[in-house]
């Protein structure tokens, strides 16, 4: 984990921040952020990006959108009791760290502050999960942390990789963070 004399703020990205920098080893994910995160955020309100910012610096980012979902897209014991229509959710569609910071939790810190932030959707609007755009390579890291495969319609990406939804019920995520935990999220990455 990241050292205390090594503190890292997460906040909303501003629309003068420097973002030429970042790089991921992803250049998908350096590209969206480079080139589209500020205009999605901006111009269009169609996300919000989040950076972990270290020295001055962005050591890491994560872009969130509300969505929604239907319970038969979940699996059956995640199902239960849940109506037919559509349900709110938060939808993690971007996370990426900077290659000089990749093992140090950055990918952690980013993803619990989104975990906060679907509490807080919960109480004020109504949240029921959060659900992720896992690229192939990261579904590991997800299913580590307690997110299930789901099945939802989408469009799609051409010749890119399809994302891979995976959901993490709201319930888990308070049971967990009342325990002062986070599903298995306080482990180095």
């Amino acid at each position: 984990m990241i050292s205390a004399e090594e503190e890292i703020r997460i906040r909303r990205l501003e629309s003068n921040g420097d973002r030429s920098g970042f790089r991921s080893g992803n250049i998908e994910l350096d590209r969206f952020f480079q080139r589209y995160a500020g205009q999605n955020q901006f111009r269009h309100h169609i996300g919000t990006t989040y950076v972990a910012i270290q020295a001055g610096g962005i050591t890491g980012f994560i872009t969130v959108s509300s969505g929604e979902m239907m319970a038969e897209e979940l699996p059956k014991l995640l199902r239960s009791r849940l109506p037919a229509y559509p349900l709110p959710i938060l939808r993690v569609a971007r996370l990426a760290v900077d290659e000089r910071f990749q093992g140090h939790g950055i990918g952690r810190l980013l993803l619990r502050a989104m975990l906060e932030l679907a509490l807080e959707m919960r109480d004020r609007v109504g949240c029921t999960g959060v659900v992720v755009d896992a690229k192939p390579e990261a579904v590991d890291f997800y299913s580590g942390l307690g997110f299930k495969t789901v099945e939802l319609v989408s469009g799609a990406l051409g010749d890119r990789p399809e994302p891979i939804a995976m959901f993490l019920p709201i319930r888990q995520i308070a049971a967990a963070m009342a325990e002062g935990d986070e599903p298995a999220i306080g482990q180095k990455d």
